[in-house]
């Protein structure tokens, strides 16, 4: 009997203890979040904690690379190679991204990974996807951040890189239809969005902390840290020439809101500040951002940076790394050559090179992030969140956005006669121009791919007026038809990043010979699709009126919107319109101001 109740006690104790043995306390949502992160840090190896530090892109990815390197996050690259397949539904992409992250969760201590997406104006490469106006023109912002965040969650994506927060300084930076305003001030109230794409962070919350407030709601990334608007010259991935005092009053203001906001990630520049590249500036990303503004998410680097400190490109690889993981870089976003990446980290703190102490900062930064998510509790995506995706009442968003974002710079040649509201029941008008009817220049570069596409989808004007399109017509095709007045609409053609550096930034031909054939013909108004002020002085005596429509994305009804009357013009310039590039850098307060249209302008209208 005694023997029998031993044999009992025994084969408890024993279950009990297999039992405790199962339980883990990271995965338990009851535990504290550092008790959470503590306890996995501890069960982790160091190849375990490489892989959370490396960020492949989707060509590269399947359900095996994520178990067998343990890898911490996906990206797709704003190109085809990165998409599920051309013209991807929704579905497609959470069974692309559920497939991925399954093979992590089916890794010994299953980590989920995070994946991210080039979110910068709306989910820009998810087809059928709402597109809201870039940065350069952005009014209701905090409400197109929500509306992002919901058409992000709708393809499984729990992570976007945005908001870039840059203070474009000179617009012939190929990037600054990607910055708010020139002034900082702007800059620093459009982090607002955060909000809209992570939540409200819950009040009396630790300064610094990452917040993401649940299944309608993902991750942010303030970019590109620090100083990327400010280069010589405009020059993408250029040098910010620039003493303390300057670079902290004009740069770093967005990032202060940002943190305090709750903002997940930052991503680091490929700039240099005073030859120093920001992917290698320990003072700025572990001193500062870190240590003295407390950033407790993790800091991302840009897109293959490390290959970038060098010249020429990947010169140094080996050096990349030891200077990118000393500065203070905890997720790499690596693109191809994961494993170079792997065993080139792996190599150096193994021979001490690299402290354990750097590894075991970024992986806790990264974990925190994954826990504030809830990845851990709800890795998978479901197909509930489809339908937000173009959902009309995005749509309705991103014409009002569009509407308030207009800028009306001339209206009439003389004050007392006002071409704009323009009547709606005129007999026949012309519209014109390389822009009037192509969506793809309409909404820039970032869009259905990195520099952006062409392609015909929207009409310019009220289908009721009997209303003639010709591209680029000649003078005595304009005179003959006896128009009762000309829309003109050219541009920029898309770019992004370095593409569109312009020392020039004139309207790419045949924009300048329609605005000269129509506007020497006809009553004109044109409207600028651009990312940037533009030479436009030469044809301002030509033209009646003149709107700066920026890059208004899919829903340019807007525009019309406001050039029938519908809705009055309210916007503002948010930057300093030139009138020679020979004036730049010129930004509202240098003492060599005298801009064509200052900072602030903008002509009214009621509806």
């Amino acid at each position: 009997m005694w023997k029998l109740l031993a044999l009992l006690i025994m084969v408890m104790s024993c279950w009990t203890s297999m039992v405790e043995a199962e339980y883990f306390k990271y995965k338990d949502p009851k535990q504290p979040m550092n008790v959470r992160i503590k306890d996995l840090m501890k069960r982790m190896t160091l190849e375990e904690k490489i892989g959370q530090m490396t960020q492949i892109d989707k060509s590269v990815a399947s359900n095996e690379v994520m178990k067998k390197y343990f890898i911490g996050s996906v990206l797709s690259i704003p190109l085809p190679i990165s998409y599920p397949a051309d013209e991807a539904s929704p579905k497609a992409w959470i069974d692309m991204v559920n497939d991925y992250q399954k093979g992590s969760l089916s890794t010994r201590l299953g980590i989920p990974m995070i994946y991210g997406i080039d979110a910068v104006h709306g989910h820009n490469d998810v087809y059928k996807a709402t597109i809201f106006p870039h940065n350069v023109g952005l009014g209701v912002t905090r409400q197109i951040g929500a509306a992002t965040a919901l058409e992000v969650r709708a393809t499984g994506i729990r992570y976007a890189f945005a908001p870039c927060i840059a203070v474009c300084r000179d617009p012939r930076w190929g990037r600054c239809y990607e910055s708010y305003s020139e002034d900082p001030k702007i800059v620093k109230l459009m982090t607002e969005i955060i909000p809209g794409l992570q939540g409200d962070i819950p009040a009396g919350s630790r300064k610094g902390v990452p917040f993401v407030g649940g299944q309608t709601k993902i991750a942010a990334c303030a970019k590109h840290y620090l100083g990327d608007g400010g280069t010589h010259e405009g020059i993408d991935q250029g040098n910010t020439i620039i003493d303390a005092k300057g670079l902290f009053s004009i740069h770093m203001p967005a990032y202060y809101d940002s943190i305090i906001k709750g903002v997940a990630t930052i991503m680091t520049s490929y700039s240099s500040w005073n030859g120093v590249k920001m992917h290698t500036n320990r003072y700025l990303v572990t001193d500062f951002l870190k240590n003295t503004l407390k950033f407790r998410g993790f800091v991302i680097s840009d897109f293959q940076g490390l290959d970038r400190i060098t010249t020429p490109i990947h010169a140094n690889y080996t050096y990349s790394i030891i200077a990118s993981m000393n500065a203070g870089i905890d997720m790499f976003m690596i693109g191809f050559n994961y494993t170079e990446f792997i065993d080139g980290l792996t190599y150096l703190v193994k021979k001490q090179f690299i402290p354990m102490s750097r590894v075991d900062d970024a992986v806790q930064r990264i974990l925190r992030v994954k826990f504030t998510m809830g990845l851990f509790e709800n890795p998978l995506a479901d197909y509930s969140m489809v339908k937000y995706l173009g959902s009309q009442e995005h749509r309705n968003l991103a014409r009002e956005a569009v509407r308030k974002t207009l800028v009306l710079l001339k209206n009439g040649k003389t004050t007392n006669k006002p071409l704009l509201p323009l009547p709606k029941k005129a007999s026949k008008i012309l519209v014109a121009g390389s822009h009037a009817d192509n969506l793809g220049y309409q909404c820039g570069g970032w869009t259905i791919g990195w520099q952006g596409v062409s392609g015909n989808n929207i009409t310019a004007v009220d289908p009721r007026t009997h209303v003639i399109y010709n591209e680029n017509p000649s003078g005595d095709f304009v005179k003959s038809n006896k128009f009762d007045y000309a829309i003109v609409v050219v541009g920029e053609l898309p770019y992004a990043e370095t593409f569109g550096n312009s020392v020039n930034l004139t309207i790419p031909e045949p924009g300048p010979s329609t605005i000269k054939n129509v506007c020497g013909s006809v009553k004109c108004v044109v409207v600028l699709i651009t990312g940037r002020p533009v030479v436009v002085q030469p044809y301002v005596e030509t033209i009646d009126a003149l709107v700066a429509a920026w890059l208004p994305g899919t829903e340019g009804q807007g525009v019309t919107d406001a050039l029938f009357g519908d809705y009055g013009f309210t916007g503002k310039l948010a930057r300093t319109w030139f009138k020679s590039v020979d004036q730049l850098p010129m930004n509202v307060g240098d003492s060599h101001y005298d801009p064509l249209y200052p900072f602030g302008f903008g002509l009214l209208t009621k509806a």
